[in-house]
């Protein structure tokens, strides 16, 4: 008899997703809880890495993706006037039979990840949170926004950087601002740009874009952290379309757009780590609940899929749900996840510092090499 039979996941990202979609497969009763009304509007663009494309492909979605997303091989690193300096091969961590990234709309891969886990026959339900958790020794009991309890085997907090089961549980660490903040905006892609492309130098950290789909991309910049969340959405097109007026190129196109939007996002570079275990008693975190990083490995969903990879294969292999599988799940993830938060770290204050000697290139093919190995 399987000891894990019912599961909730707080979270309709692509950790909690994913992870839906693995038990639910094989027979587990799994309720996803997610407090937007809507999880297909979550995020922008999102750089997918190999190694996530080898979860995405274990899931059943990978043909989807393919065809949603913009698939590539290399990076170009152009100066800020848009000359092409280098073109560097990527290298292919989900193995050679998927290519090294692809770039797509968020909300295109939640929606795909929703439709694969209500597939399998998991229940999503939407605009719905936990309220309350109590565990004895055969389960926990979970109490529902929406003044109904429930309980389950396993509760899993897939829930985010500022997770709600985190706290509840009593680990009381906090994201913290890593001094960056980034602009953003999903835009019409040129048809020259196949691959992502970054600038470093002219007024902020980094200038890049992405290709999302045929005729889509997310271009960004990087700048220093400022106090913007107050702006309004054309105040924030216009912070944009100025730090722009640095770089050229495909820079010229975009600058158009921005100034003829008022969907610009801006958000902080923030990182977080929690130290092992990552579950009290029979509830555990994933993803960004239990580890985020800044964007400059783009490992961050990538480092989540495979929390869901794992913690699935243990769940459903579990004899018993004690201390002993909790801790089999952090032995396979903790060190993993911590070189990949820390490099992601140690980039952005590399560049906030300007250090002229920093080892990047070295730094990038240490995480490349880890994550090429299965987790």
């Amino acid at each position: 008899m399987k000891a894990v039979t019912s599961v909730l996941v707080v979270g309709a990202g692509t950790s909690g997703l994913a992870l839906a979609i693995l038990l639910a497969r094989e027979g587990v009763h799994v309720d996803v809880a997610e407090i937007r009304s809507d999880a297909d509007t979550l995020g922008s663009g999102i750089t997918v890495q190999g190694n996530a494309l080898r979860v995405l492909r274990e899931l059943g979605v990978w043909e989807e993706v393919a065809a949603a997303g913009f698939a590539f091989d290399s990076l170009g690193m152009r100066a800020p006037d848009g000359t092409l300096l280098a073109e560097i091969p990527d290298v292919r961590t989900g193995g050679p039979d998927l290519p090294a990234t692809v770039g797509m709309n968020r909300p295109d891969l939640t929606a795909l990840l929703g439709a694969a886990a209500r597939a399998a026959g998991a229940r999503l339900r939407l605009g719905l949170t936990v309220n309350g958790l109590a565990e004895d020794p055969g389960g926990v009991g979970v109490r529902l926004s929406d003044g109904t309890s429930r309980r389950y085997d396993v509760v899993v907090g897939a829930d985010g950087i500022r997770s709600t089961v985190r706290r509840m549980i009593g680990i009381d660490t906090r994201p913290a601002p890593n001094g960056m903040g980034i602009w953003r905006i999903h835009t019409r892609r040129p048809a020259g740009v196949e691959r992502t492309e970054l600038v470093y130098g002219g007024p902020c950290f980094i200038a890049g874009y992405c290709p999302t789909g045929p005729d889509t991309m997310y271009a960004y910049l990087v700048e220093r952290a400022g106090a913007y969340a107050d702006l309004t959405g054309r105040e924030r097109a216009g912070r944009m379309a100025a730090l722009s007026e640095g770089y050229g190129g495909v820079w010229d196109g975009i600058r158009a757009d921005i100034a003829a939007s008022d969907r610009v996002n801006y958000t902080w570079f923030e990182s977080l780590l929690v130290e092992a275990p990552w579950n009290r008693g029979r509830v555990v975190l994933i993803g960004d609940a239990a580890h985020a990083c800044p964007p400059t490995l783009a490992q961050g969903a990538a480092q989540g899929l495979e929390d869901a990879l794992v913690l699935a294969e243990l769940l459903l292999s579990a004899e018993a749900v004690d201390q002993r599988l909790f801790d089999a799940f952090a032995a396979r993830r903790f060190a993993r996840v911590r070189t990949v938060v820390e490099a992601s770290v140690t980039l952005a204050r590399w560049q906030l510092e300007g250090a002229r000697d920093a080892d990047v290139p070295g730094m990038m093919r240490k995480v490349s090499a880890l994550v090429s190995e299965l987790p």
